[in-house]
């Protein structure tokens, strides 16, 4: 699209690969450039304060309380270098475009980049829900003002979220362990994996049984000669199920009225009915429907790209990223199922081609969201354009997980405008009487697709594995009243109930949405926030609380339940999404949270509390670090009550002296949990062990000799058991006095007597040398080596510590010892050059684990991410953190003190006495006075919103 004569523009995005899209779809005239996302945010810390503000008393929090709320904002150092090439840009062109993002976010961004720029030039604002070409030249034409009240709703949010977390973390840090965070939305989501986790720790499972039978027609006709029934009720009641059964106690529910089988109980009616007749009493049938689902939204598509593909939400956010700015898909953050006119018909023209006139219903299919506030002017995720690409169309043009979650979403939309699943069930029941006069009742249920409509493009997935396709059959012989059956087979089958599942992000970003808690642009940032946090990690796909968030939540429950509250946390959702549409003051909600003032905007129950200020503060004495860093499993056989200490080095168990109450007893030094109180036996607690998992048993394991062992076996030679313990250190065997860590390639889990054997004997003495001096084999801090005397030589392999001969080792022994270094291991990834400074970034690994390097700055990755993951703007990022930082001071080498002066014997016995009495005086003064307290040292972390 050609600007008008002579007219140059300036439009600016958030990143490089959506200017490079758009800037081929535009003509000349106009030049394309990135922010690269925010260009200005609220100070990270006390460094980022400018200096006219640091003696401001709100200057910690970055926003005037007392004034309105003002924020102050400052702009990234990581931003600066590309604010001064855009300033420039600005004052070459005549006009400027906006064109970030359609949401509240995006909004935000352009209101910042017109109070970072300043322009002299008119100033639009351009929206668009997918970047092809078509979409570009309609939003040139029909720019907008920046919407205030969207901007409003945005900095509200952000400003609610750092008084959060910058008046709640500071007291994590003082009653449970430094560095901390809690988040209006991050907290809520520890809580709910917390409550699961405590829910699978009280479930007590149950046993019940059943009978399968196997059945059989006398005449086969139409469908299967045999199929399955299970037995459902027996004289009249009903069986008892799983769902019968009381989680926590494992005994069936008060009133519930059913038949408990016991294993013996099932087996003895199963042998009563052998060779009994069997007849169906009652054949139900029934239409079968299933409508479509409606097109993705962002939480649907977090959902069902981990069920499919076992996609993160942070790596389908980002892949999606890549599509979206790619113009293969549209905007990828939004909460409404609604699909616009020209995409219906794409879809619709598709069907035809692909699957006939038949699957395409008669009118077009529109969706109504679920989601409360949902922005329904926009658009569900969909493949771009006017006509749709089908997977085979693209899939030489996208790496292999762009174009899995592409095929995903390109599914998924052609699919809710087709035609319905159409078939038929049925539902029978089957009697037999046992050889005792039993009247044992059979049930079976069948399932017949005979037009699969929109199953033959999409199928969803469910969060349960064991759950039945939707597009599976169950046929079932055609079947009358009265018919009679027999039996081939009566098997009693045994079952266990089960504990609630853990949460998958998937089934979290599920359950925040259900709560109306978050949004679709914070699911993936909070998924990610809990993990990097420490307070959940993650096992193949289910999400695990550490001790820690036990910790972490209780506090809050205890002292500050409100702030934690779903309901609260969702009516601030609603309140924003009020100021969004214009209908409530920023500062009227802002005051009501912070302050408590009731005007009757924001939550009444802080308000009356006084506000989140006066509720951190007043009750911060009240809070007993050492209680909230316990958390109590059981009271053991012996009476001993069993908890786990949430200490400064990890979670440990603890077990009080009998009579002694384990929780109560006072704190030395808050914020520690370990220190004081009463006496009893600890143990480690094996680091991947998750809490549910500390049953009786495993904690007496634990408790073993006080250590945490487990008994490998004895020694051959000396007799002495060989013991694995868990140091502060990892894994280590131990007998006598022998002790050795684990190598690398090791596990605790499947360590043998014989491995720990060796173990025991390093170093190994491999010979003596012809000069009469040992040689040794051994494993250090470096890895395997061999030694003579004080000469080393690394060995290229732990299993060469066993096997290495004396020549080999004389051999390398020998080698000059300036040899070559070894040569550099190869990048585990190349990432493509910097966008701020063009250097070439690549992945290591280090020491410590992978890290991000341009060649001068280096930073590590962060907890939960994979070199796989790590995009090329958030390693930018993380180097441009650490460059605004700069250099790591080097250490000065302490200076070597002059040599002293030769002194003559008189003058040496001075010396002397003077040192002697200075030294009495100085132990004589030391007695008198009282020792002086350490000063409480100020924590220097940022509490993360």
């Amino acid at each position: 699209m050609p600007s008008n004569a002579g007219t140059t523009r300036l439009v600016i995005v958030e990143s490089p690969a959506k200017a490079k899209t758009i800037s081929g779809y535009l003509g000349p005239g106009y030049v394309v450039e990135a922010s690269f996302g925010h260009v200005r945010d609220l100070p990270r810390n006390a460094a980022d304060v400018p200096a006219k503000y640091k003696g401001e008393p709100w200057a910690r929090l970055g926003v005037d309380v007392d004034n309105g709320f003002h924020a102050l904002y400052v702009v990234s150092p990581d931003r600066k270098q590309q604010i001064s090439k855009l300033v420039k840009l600005a004052k070459e062109v005549d006009e400027i475009f906006l064109a970030t993002d359609e949401d509240r976010e995006g909004e935000a961004i352009a209101w910042h980049l017109v109070e970072t720029l300043k322009p002299k030039v008119p100033v639009k604002r351009m929206v668009f829900h997918e970047i092809t070409k078509p979409a570009i030249q309609a939003a040139v034409a029909n720019p907008r003002e920046i919407d205030r009240d969207l901007v409003d709703a945005q900095e509200a949010r952000r400003i609610l979220d750092r008084l959060y977390g910058y008046e709640v973390s500071p007291v994590l840090w003082k009653k449970v362990m430094p560095k901390l965070s809690a988040g209006r939305v991050q907290s809520v989501a520890t809580r709910i994996v917390v409550e699961r986790e405590r829910q699978r720790m009280a479930f007590r499972t149950a046993e019940y049984w059943d009978i399968l039978a196997t059945l059989a027609v006398g005449k086969p006709g139409e469908g299967p000669r045999t199929f399955n029934a299970t037995l459902v009720a027996l004289n009249g009641d009903r069986i008892a199920t799983g769902k019968d059964f009381e989680p926590t106690t494992g005994r069936v529910r008060a009133g519930a009225g059913v038949v408990h089988l016991d294993e013996g109980g099932a087996r003895g009616l199963a042998a009563r009915l052998a060779d009994r007749p069997f007849t169906v009493t009652r054949v139900e049938e029934k239409p079968y429907r299933r409508r479509p689902y409606a097109p993705f939204i962002t939480s649907t598509l977090q959902q069902e790209a981990a069920r499919k593909l076992r996609f993160s939400s942070q790596q389908t956010m980002r892949t999606a990223q890549r599509l979206y700015e790619n113009g293969y898909i549209t905007y990828m953050r939004t909460d409404s199922v609604n699909l616009s006119e020209t995409a219906i018909a794409a879809a619709r023209r598709q069907i035809v081609e692909l699957y006939g006139e038949r699957s395409v219903p008669p009118e077009p299919r529109r969706y109504t969201g679920k989601v409360k506030n949902a922005q329904e002017a926009h658009e569900a995720i969909r493949p771009a354009g006017d006509n749709f690409r089908t997977p085979g169309e693209v899939a030489k043009e996208l790496s292999a997980e762009e174009f899995k979650l592409y095929e995903l979403i390109w599914r998924r939309t052609i699919a809710s405008q087709m035609t319905d699943a159409v078939g038929s069930s049925v539902s029978v029941r089957i009697r037999a009487v046992s050889s005792a006069q039993e009247e044992a009742d059979f049930g079976a249920t069948g399932k017949t697709i005979t037009d699969p409509g929109f199953l033959r493009a999409y199928v969803e997935s469910s969060d349960d594995e064991n759950a039945e396709a939707e597009d599976a059959e169950r046929r079932l012989p055609t079947l009358v009243k009265d018919q009679p059956l027999t039996a081939d087979e009566l098997n009693a089958q045994g079952h266990h109930t089960q504990p609630p599942a853990r949460y998958t992000e998937a089934s979290l970003v599920k359950a925040l949405e259900e709560l109306g808690i978050g949004r679709p642009s914070t699911y993936a940032s909070i998924m990610q926030t809990i993990q990097d946090r420490g307070y959940v990690v993650k096992r193949g796909q289910a999400m695990i609380p550490s001790f820690l968030a036990f910790a972490v939540i209780g506090l809050m429950e205890r002292h500050y339940p409100r702030l934690i509250d779903y309901d609260f946390t969702a009516s601030m959702e609603n309140e924003l999404d009020e100021i969004a549409g214009g209908d409530h003051a920023a500062v009227d909600f802002l005051t009501s949270f912070y302050f408590g003032s009731t005007n009757g905007t924001g939550d009444q129950a802080i308000a009356h509390a006084g506000g989140l200020k006066k509720l951190v503060t007043e009750n911060l004495s009240e809070i007993d670090a050492r209680s909230v860093n316990s958390i109590p499993l059981f009271t053991d056989d012996e009476g001993r009550e069993v908890v786990v200490r949430v200490g400064r080095y990890g979670p440990y168990l603890q077990r009080a002296l009998p009579g002694a109450v384990s929780g109560s007893a006072p704190a030395s030094g808050e914020g520690e949990g370990e220190e004081g109180g009463s006496q009893g036996d600890r143990a480690p607690i094996p680091e991947g062990l998750a809490p549910d998992e500390l049953t009786p048993e495993k904690v007496h394991e634990l408790f073993l000799g006080g250590g945490g062992e487990r008994k490998l076996g004895d020694d051959p030679s000396t007799g002495e058991p060989i013991l694995l313990k868990s140091g502060r250190f990892g894994p280590y065997v131990a007998s006598g006095e022998r002790k050795s860590s684990l190598l690398r390639s090791q596990s605790p889990d499947s360590l043998t007597l014989d491995e720990a054997l060796q173990l025991l004997r390093l170093p190994r003495l491999i010979g003596v040398a012809p000069d009469g001096a040992e040689v040794f084999a051994n494993n250090g801090r470096y890895g395997p080596y061999v030694k003579r005397g004080d000469e080393f030589r690394s060995l290229d392999s732990e299993d060469k510590m066993f096997t290495v001969t004396l020549d080999e080792a004389l051999a390398l022994l020998a080698a000059p010892k300036t040899r070559q270094r070894r040569a550099a291991a190869p990048p585990l990834r190349e990432m493509g050059n910097d966008p701020l400074t063009e250097k070439p970034l690549v992945i290591k690994d280090g020491r410590f684990g992978p890290y991000v390097t341009d060649g001068e700055f280096n930073a590590s990755l962060r907890r939960g991410q994979t070199p796989e993951e790590l995009t090329l703007e958030q390693a930018s990022e993380m180097l441009a953190e650490k460059r605004a930082k700069g250099p790591a001071p080097k250490k000065k080498a302490a200076k070597k003190a002059a040599p002293a002066k030769k002194a003559t014997a008189a003058k040496k016995t001075t010396a002397a006495a003077k040192k002697t009495t200075a030294a009495k005086n100085t132990t004589t003064a030391a007695k008198k006075a009282p020792a002086k307290k350490a000063a409480p040292k100020k924590a220097t972390s940022t509490p993360n919103e």
